[in-house]
C-alpha cells in the first residue's frame, strides 16, 4: 500500500471521540496518524495500519513526483 504524508484515511473502527478520519503525519516502519476529531496522535506498525484502513478520503502530495518534476 502506498502511503504519503498528509493522506486522510478512514479506519474500520471509530476512535472513542467518535471520528473515523485520521491524517498521516509520520512514515517509516511505523505509521504516525492524528485523529481529525480530537487531534490525538497514535503510532501503528505499518502492517496493522494497512489492515485497519478502509478508504483514502484524500491523498497527500507524493514527494517522488515533486522531486522528479524539477529535475531535467
Amino acid at each position: 500500500m502506498e502511503v504519503h504524508l498528509g493522506d486522510v484515511v478512514r479506519l474500520r473502527k471509530k476512535h472513542p471521540c467518535g471520528s473515523y478520519e485520521w491524517e498521516v503525519v509520520r512514515l517509516g516502519a511505523d505509521i504516525g496518524i492524528r485523529c481529525r476529531g480530537c487531534q490525538r496522535r497514535v503510532l501503528l506498525p505499518r502492517r496493522t495500519f494497512e489492515k485497519r484502513v478502509k478508504a483514502f478520503l484524500s491523498r497527500g502530495k507524493d514527494p517522488s513526483l515533486e522531486a522528479g518534476a524539477n529535475r531535467c
